[in-house]
């Protein structure tokens, strides 16, 4: 089966195991099988834990294969009991709930290992161009329900008791259209959503034909900004590719020069970039950036501003540098 060739690559031997020795009330269920059977449930795209519990129980080898404790049963002809060998579905939701990160991202960064490994052994290029976005995580507190009556639904202040991790945040809304029918003032137009929740940064890297890989991963509360996530990931991602990219893309939550600052090689034949797209913002906001017919940038003189550089990467993206080293431009072809 492809689970096989899933688990078997990956360094189980340092995984960061908790203290097995300990006496926790009952048997101890290591997290390293909790994390392998996560993974034969992704893999095999099993919706729920109770139909992954199924699941194992129908595939018995897989019980002793991925380390739960077995219940010996030596007049049967497996040698153990599967459902006493197998957690219930809601210890091994409750073992979820309390997996630690730093497990998690033992897992990510060993996998990026082996990817690395091998695109070695297939000869194909390094990586070097990545990617980065958030998303929010809506969290599943009353908070978040418009039909449940909550007096201070928005107190920032506040500690959930549903989720005491989870924070506020807003996700504005972008691509506003005019509407021509129920026309309302624009003083009460929603600028964005509030939640109660959580944002995922991710960073990714292509290498065609063969997909998208992750290669590093930040969660934290949805108070947060965009731009927090950067740092972080970035020093994630040099770690666990042993190098620095040359070249990434953002979108216009991450157009600050620190990210341009980043990739930028100074005196170098072969400088990296960051294509990022321009956020309407600033002095900007008011008239837009101009440009003449010819697609040059105008400065405030209204003269045009001829381009230093241009110059296409092997992801198709085209970035335009003006005569200050500035980044003017994205587009993809």
């Amino acid at each position: 089966m492809r689970c096989l060739d899933l688990l078997g690559p990956l360094d189980w031997a340092h995984f960061p195991e908790r203290n097995l020795l300990r006496d926790w009330g009952q048997v101890s269920i290591p997290y390293a099988a909790l994390a392998a059977a996560e993974l034969i449930r992704l893999d095999e795209a099993i919706p729920s834990m109770g139909k992954l519990h199924r699941f194992l129980l129908e595939h018995p080898g897989f019980i002793w294969l991925l380390g739960f404790p077995l219940a010996l049963t030596p007049e049967t002809d497996l040698g153990f009991n599967t459902r006493a060998s197998l957690p219930t579905p809601r210890h091994l939701t409750d073992m979820l709930r309390t997996l630690p990160n730093a497990a998690l991202q033992f897992l990510l960064a060993d996998s990026v290992r082996v990817i690395r490994a091998e695109l070695a052994v297939r000869r194909l290029p390094e990586i070097q161009c990545v990617s980065l976005d958030t998303k929010h995580i809506i969290a599943g507190v009353k908070e978040n329900n418009p039909k449940a009556f909550v007096a201070n639904r928005f107190d920032r202040t506040q500690q959930l008791v549903g989720d005491p991790d989870c924070r506020l945040g807003c996700k504005r809304r972008h691509n506003h259209t005019t509407p021509t029918r129920n026309l309302v003032s624009a003083s009460t137009a929603s600028v964005g959503e509030f939640y109660w929740g959580y944002g995922s940064g991710v960073v990714v890297a292509k290498v065609p034909p063969w997909g998208e890989f992750v290669i590093a991963e930040l969660t934290q509360p949805f108070d947060q900004g965009d731009v927090t996530y950067f740092f972080p990931l970035m020093s994630q991602v040099d770690a666990r590719l042993g190098y620095r990219p040359r070249y990434a893309t953002f979108d216009a939550a991450f157009d600050a020069w620190y990210v341009y600052a980043h990739f930028y090689r100074e005196n170098q034949p072969d400088f990296g970039f960051a294509a990022v797209h321009f956020s309407e913002k600033g002095g900007y906001r008011a008239g837009g950036r101009q440009f003449d017919p010819s697609g040059l940038p105008l400065c405030k003189a209204g003269l045009a501003m001829p381009l230093q550089f241009t110059y296409t990467d092997r992801t198709t993206c085209i970035v335009e540098h003006d005569a200050a080293g500035g980044f003017l431009s994205s587009a993809s072809h």
